[in-house]
């Protein structure tokens, strides 16, 4: 729910934002394009050894990409609706995938596009608080499983077959790439986009791959066999280091994939070829864009909500845990006024930093309670605050006491298993019980949970966290150090929402940074 009543008066009006007829004639189009558990290291600008995304990774050394970028949240619904309101879970309440009716924030995304002008289209997936009917002039929704009711009858079919195959096929895909919902997205989005004239716009495209349920066409099926990917750093072996919440995991997966150490490669394979589906769909998208004069007054933001196992500990898709491969994310911006940067940026980013970005190309004032900072300084070239990037902070878990392996409840009973081959929900009562918060800086992460048990990492010499450096003494300075960020991140996140209704002013600086030059 929107807690605008809590605002007094004064600062209502400020946080409106003073929009001149001038600004409004010269604003540029936003283009959000968003994947669905990409993991951030499979790419070439990352060292991946394949081909996997060739046209993003040439768009991203050719303007801005992260390589410390990190979602709220590794879990879908938790992490768009920080998106869209710029606010940790902890502050919207939505920490799980079945608590968005409890979210909590001020003014979002969608009431400053409106605010400035903007003509808005959502095309893809939700999950969110929001209705895509209502807050967006033009949208069409597409979730993991497709539509079997609506649609042309290609829609229908392939929604029919995702309904009914199991969590991933192992064969190429029966239907063609044309059928394929990252083409079919696209292809409405252009629709929508060709349309616009006058008015600047906003376009949200929302793939829902490559989550599951895997699969993938021709020729995208055969392009990365498993025997050309690299080796995984670590396997099931290690599961006894990263704790119950990852065995727990590995049991629920093997109930409900007896096969799944076998079809890893396979799964692996299908899981790159996905992503070079989607890269080419983004290809057309931005070069269509480019040959009708579009690209030159737009932004474009490519990321995702959250990462993926990849095979990683022996583990498919996501649950259990912070680590780098279900937290850091995928982050390019690219276009109108992007100066370009040939290396990654270095600094720690967040999800939450996407709306006050926009608000600021958009030339409004960051609504109270976002919690996120602006990243068009740095964006743009200007110089900007490195202390206030030196660390980022990922939240996780719904609270209470963590679920053990003893629990006399099953995966069935719980929800988390269909009694399906492959249907089973890496996000449940195992995986999702307690709280855990992790800070990443430099080289080092650190995570803490709510019984005082920590874990830290050098990801430079360990990148998949299997050595826990803990309590060694060795590092405890640097322990130290990360428990101060950690605890510092604790105090800026205690939501601002309600501000005070009488007499005190509220001090913000105008990009939400906490700290200056």
């Amino acid at each position: 729910m929107k807690q605008h009543a809590f605002y007094s008066v004064p600062i209502a009006l400020a946080a409106l934002g003073n929009v001149t007829a001038a600004a409004q004639a010269t604003k540029p189009n936003i283009v959000l394009i968003m994947t669905d558990q990409q993991r951030a290291d499979i790419c070439g600008r990352e060292g991946f050894p394949l081909p996997v995304t060739p046209y993003v990774d040439s768009l991203a050394t050719q303007n801005v990409w992260f390589n410390r970028a990190y979602t709220s949240m590794p879990s879908s619904a938790p992490a768009r609706c920080s998106l869209i309101s710029g606010r940790f879970p902890s502050a919207t309440h939505v920490r799980t995938n079945h608590n968005i009716p409890d979210a909590f924030h001020g003014k979002d995304l969608t009431d400053v596009l409106k605010e400035c002008g903007y003509r808005t289209a959502m095309v893809g997936k939700n999950h969110t608080y929001m209705n895509m009917s209502e807050v967006f002039d033009y949208s069409v929704d597409y979730g993991h499983r497709g539509n079997a009711k609506k649609g042309t009858p290609e829609e229908r079919a392939l929604g029919k077959f995702l309904q009914e195959m199991p969590g991933q096929y192992l064969d190429p895909s029966p239907f063609p790439l044309e059928q394929q919902q990252p083409y079919q997205i696209v292809t409405k989005a252009l629709d929508w986009v060709k349309q616009q004239k006058d008015a600047p716009f906003f376009l949200f495209v929302s793939i829902p791959e490559p989550h599951s349920p895997s699969q993938v066409c021709e020729p995208y099926y055969s392009m990365f066999p498993p025997e050309s990917l690299p080796p995984l750093l670590s396997s099931r072996k290690n599961l006894q280091d990263k704790g119950e919440k990852y065995m727990s995991l590995a049991a629920l997966e093997d109930t409900a994939c007896p096969n799944v150490q076998r079809d890893i490669p396979r799964l692996r394979s299908i899981y790159a070829g996905m992503l070079r589906l989607i890269d080419d769909q983004i290809r057309r998208l931005i070069e269509e864009m480019k040959a009708t004069g579009l690209y030159d007054n737009t932004v474009f933001v490519i990321m995702s909500d959250h990462g993926d196992y990849f095979g990683e500990y022996g583990l498919i898709r996501k649950g259990a845990g912070v680590p780098e491969s279900l937290t850091r994310i995928p982050m390019v911006w690219a276009g109108k006024d992007i100066v370009p940067r040939r290396q990654p940026m270095d600094d720690c980013v967040s999800i939450v930093d996407v709306l006050p970005t926009f608000c600021s190309i958009m030339g409004a004032d960051i609504p109270l309670g976002v919690q996120g900072r602006s990243l068009w300084p740095m964006l743009t070239g200007k110089e900007y605050p490195k202390k206030e990037f030196a660390s980022v902070v990922v939240e996780q878990g719904y609270g209470g006491e963590d679920f053990t392996l003893n629990e006399p409840v099953t995966f069935k009973e719980e929800g988390c298993y269909s009694g399906k081959e492959a249907g089973f929900d890496g996000l449940n009562s195992w995986t999702q019980s307690g709280v855990l918060r992790m800070v990443r800086k430099g080289d080092w992460k650190l995570v803490m949970d709510q019984n005082g048990r920590g874990e830290l990492y050098n990801l430079k010499e360990d990148p998949v966290e299997i050595n826990n450096l803990y309590g060694n003494k060795k590092h405890a300075a640097t322990q130290m150090e990360l428990l101060e960020e950690l605890l510092t991140w604790n105090l800026r996140l205690q939501d601002p929402l309600p501000v005070p209704r009488n007499r005190y002013h509220f001090k913000r600086n105008p990009e939400n940074y906490h700290f200056t030059n």
